[in-house]
């Protein structure tokens, strides 16, 4: 009996969890080094709003034992790993217009925003 070997199919690479851009990381170092300095971000995804997430941003002084350390930019960023599912692949960028200024999220996971931007669905 001839028994045909198959190899193992390959497994699809995900992409980083979360990655800066050039004028968040601008942003987020200056950050690190001024008001916020020995302090990390920490980004976390909460229930809230009219579509049920948001993003949540706090400052901690050291990773915990629930987050995901992201590197980008050579910058740390750490993520709590309750929201990892939902934020693969993200992009962090921070904008400034006249109205406006903050970090925004370009999450391919989403599949709509309420109204006001405030909060996502998956």
């Amino acid at each position: 009996m001839d028994v045909m070997h198959t190899a193992a199919p390959k497994k699809r690479e995900l992409p980083p969890l979360m990655t800066l851009t050039d004028a968040a990381a601008t942003r987020l170092r200056k950050l690190y080094e001024g008001g916020e300095k020995g302090k990390l971000l920490r980004i976390s995804v909460g229930t809230k709003g009219c579509s049920g997430m948001s993003y949540e941003m706090s400052w901690v002084e050291a990773p915990g034992a629930s987050d995901e350390v992201v590197k980008s930019q050579e910058l740390t960023v750490l993520v709590d790993r309750k929201a990892t599912l939902f934020l693969i692949g993200t992009v962090m960028d921070y904008r400034e217009d006249k109205l406006t200024r903050g970090f925004t999220f370009e999450n391919p996971n989403e599949k709509g925003r309420c109204g006001c931007g405030e909060s996502f669905h998956v």
